[in-house]
């Protein structure tokens, strides 16, 4: 029993260090996010849409829940849609909240805003969403578009990174492939997808980020997005969406929110 029980706390272990950073030089003060970052995820970068067009790069048609697992409550919701009472009460971002604006296309530009927050700007819909590595939500707070992201590294393999059985795909970054995670809550009701169909203020969404870079030099990272909501989802939506890093910010233009 004593010796299944180290075993699990040397499982354990790694992940509570990586919550602190790893211990500076010479046995100092942890590092901060920031200094132990396993990848760097800063840049500029664009939305590669290879499948789910007609979610993606189009409003879809009214009434298209295909693929997401809705409930009664939310197919009750998405056939009242009116785009144009959403422009009347002001609510063009509903479909730009943090469960649906990585589906989206456009790019995407992100940056440290300090060592312990990364800051993702989008053009689309000039959004932005913050990711603290330093603590969980407040216990109380403003819900928004965005809501509030907790995030934390995983700690990169250690040793030899087994070879990848196709050569044209360079190993990933992280354990398992996963460099960064992401849990939000605390969100303003808004749209899966821009044609109503809805999640509600007690939605959460989980993401993976998993970075790559080819033998080209071209890098990449993979989001993997989990939202579950006990009011409109009978089982999480899952989706992964791909975006390519660009050479400098020439083709950003943010444009505002769009009911339509």
């Amino acid at each position: 029993m004593r010796r299944a029980l180290a075993v699990a706390l040397l499982a354990v272990a790694p992940v509570t260090l990586l919550a602190q950073g790893p211990p500076g030089r010479g046995g100092g003060p942890p590092r901060s996010p920031k200094a132990a970052a396993p990848v760097d995820f800063t840049g500029y970068w664009v939305s590669v849409i290879s499948e789910d067009w007609r979610w993606r790069m189009v409003t879809p048609l009214k009434v298209d829940f295909a693929s997401i697992p809705v409930n009664a409550a939310a197919r009750a919701v998405g056939e009242a849609w009116d785009p144009a009472k959403d422009e009347t009460a002001g609510q063009q971002c509903k479909g730009y909240g943090a469960p649906a604006i990585m589906r989206l296309p456009g790019r995407v530009h992100i940056t440290w805003q300090d060592e312990t927050t990364l800051k993702m700007e989008f053009d689309a819909g000039t959004q932005t969403r913050l990711l603290h590595f330093d603590a969980r939500a407040p216990a109380t707070g403003t819900s928004t578009w965005q809501g509030y992201s907790a995030a934390t590294w995983e700690r990169p393999p250690q040793g030899a990174q087994p070879q990848n059985a196709i050569p044209v795909f360079a190993t990933r970054t992280g354990t398992r492939g996963k460099a960064l995670e992401v849990t939000t809550t605390r969100l303003r009701p808004g749209y899966l997808r821009k044609n109503g169909v809805p999640y509600s203020d007690r939605a959460e969404v989980t993401e993976y980020f998993d970075y790559h870079k080819l033998p080209n030099g071209d890098e990449w990272f993979t989001v993997t997005t989990i939202v579950r909501d006990p009011a409109y989802l009978d089982s999480p939506f899952i989706t992964s969406s791909d975006f390519k890093k660009e050479p400098d910010g020439s083709q950003w233009h943010p444009t505002a929110c769009e009911a339509r």
